[in-house]
């Protein structure tokens, strides 16, 4: 499974224990999890075609799974009610998927070697790791890596463990790293699902989209009640969403902790289909704190809104605050991300989005990978339009970044204290065979005004917080400026 984040140092956007694959890429504020396969050699399970995990500076921001900072709890395993597949003619094309599965069992985490562990995590670097440092790297370099630690025999797991650490710490990226078991199993705390899954959208063969499980938390929730990675999702709680988004349909998986959703899946390309309840276990705290306050001598109605960081609630309780602090008065928004170090990327985008005109930018990315280099954009009105002021400073990093300077580039908001961190890196987080993982830069942020944020952070435009019609006044400024 992989997951995506971003952050300001290296807290990753949270994934816990997945699948035996790459953990599903999630978006957090820094690190973006993804993940690219290799020919099978034999030597270990065949890596799943290119997952990504949306959505981290010093300490990243992901984009997987949202839960508390606690180990997500093993859920029993819920009776399924299964469905056998409708009759259809035999298809050649599924026969031969299901005799390659045959033929490449996933193997126990037990049985899988130690040789194979490191050479896994040198598959991973090799087809995903973006170089965004002053150390040289190529892949004839990374190769020669390879060749030094080959071939030899490696007595002990966590010999194998020491060996991925030197190999990944020669890239001289900080933000690339090895995770212990231990320290995989913490990154429960971003599922935004609330049942230890990731989506992701994959094109299918009538030109639309499916939805797939691309990363499961092992033992969470949905793998208990019997979801599986690849499987196709089809439909929530009775609802049909097929050509709806991942982050949509994760949002219609998240519901109050220990309730039941009941999701509807597709076991491979031939089925069969399951329906399965499964209970939530979303342990996440929120990160919003909201109050109304009055500005300028009492004439102006201000929301302040504090956001620590960028886990599975963010969204969703800074929709309620908005909307609370609207229905109080508010004219004016305070929107406080210092200190905020990241968390999911994906949840940030978001975030961002809330405050946009459909079609303006939310940021660029940057990648060796074709997924990695794409145009963001907003895809509904705004939920505000009031003017917003945005409270950053030094550990405003990642995830934090990318939402300060979509307000900001946009003409939304003026950005008020001191320069953020400077880290625009996207990390993905991937889990090995063994339960631990590696966490891989594999891409960047630029911003829609084509800055690029790693290493430069962002110039506030006021030290202090100026009266409202000052920042009027530079909003007003900012879009003749766009306007020419």
């Amino acid at each position: 499974m992989r997951v995506l984040f971003s952050c300001s140092s290296s807290i990753l956007v949270g994934a816990t224990p997945l699948t035996r694959k790459a953990a599903n890429p999630h978006y957090f504020s820094s690190p973006i999890i993804s993940f690219n396969a290799e020919p099978n050699n034999g030597n270990h399970p065949k890596w799943p075609q290119k997952l990504l995990l949306r959505a981290f500076t010093a300490a990243l921001s992901f984009g997987f799974i949202v839960s508390s900072p606690s180990s997500i709890a093993i859920a029993a395993q819920s009776p399924s009610l299964q469905i056998p597949p409708p009759p259809s003619p035999p298809s050649e094309l599924c026969q031969e998927e299901e005799e390659a599965e045959e033929q490449t069992p996933e193997p126990a985490p037990e049985f899988v070697t130690n040789e194979a562990i490191v050479e896994e995590a040198w598959e991973i670097v090799n087809d995903s790791y973006l170089n965004t440092g002053r150390r040289q790297w190529s892949p004839d370099i990374w190769m020669q890596k390879k060749t030094d630690i080959v071939g030899s025999s490696i007595q002990t797991r966590s010999k194998a463990h020491d060996i991925i650490r030197r190999m990944l710490a020669s890239l001289g990226d900080p933000y690339t790293r090895f995770l212990s078991p231990s320290e995989f199993s913490k990154m429960a705390k971003y599922d935004v699902t609330g049942i230890g899954v990731n989506l992701r959208e994959v094109p299918d063969d009538n030109g639309s989209t499916k939805l797939k499980v691309l990363g499961i938390i092992l033992d969470g929730p949905a793998h208990a009640a019997g979801v599986r990675q690849g499987d196709e999702v089809l439909s929530v709680n009775g609802v049909d969403v097929r050509g709806k988004s991942a982050f949509e349909v994760s949002s219609m998986l998240q519901g109050p902790n220990e309730t039941f959703v009941t999701i509807e899946v597709k076991h491979g390309n031939c089925g069969p289909i399951q329906f399965f309840e499964v209970q939530r276990q979303l342990t996440a705290r929120t990160p919003v704190f909201y109050r109304l306050e009055q500005m300028d001598n009492g004439t102006a109605s201000v929301g302040y809104i504090r956001l620590k960081e960028f886990n599975a609630l963010a969204k969703k309780d800074l929709v309620i605050a908005m909307k609370r602090l609207q229905d109080l008065g508010a004219s004016y928004f305070v929107l406080d991300l210092r200190d905020n170090l990241g968390g999911l990327v994906q949840v940030g985008i978001e975030v961002a989005k809330l405050f946009l005109n459909e079609g303006e930018t939310v940021t660029y990315t940057v990648g060796r990978d074709p997924q990695y280099q794409r145009n963001i954009v907003a895809e509904n009105s705004p939920s505000v339009t009031s003017p917003v002021i945005v409270l950053v400073n030094g550990k405003t990093a990642s995830a934090s970044e990318i939402v300060a300077t979509a307000l900001h580039d946009n003409c939304r908001a003026v950005l008020v204290g001191e320069r953020t961190y400077g880290k625009g890196l996207i990390q993905s987080v991937f889990e090995l065979h063994d339960g631990s993982g590696v966490v891989v830069t594999v891409g960047k942020y630029v911003t829609p005004n084509h800055m690029d944020i790693n290493g430069n952070g962002i110039e506030p435009d006021f030290r202090n917080i100026p009266v409202w019609n000052e920042v009027i006044k530079h909003l007003s400024w900012c879009h003749m400026q766009r306007l020419g």
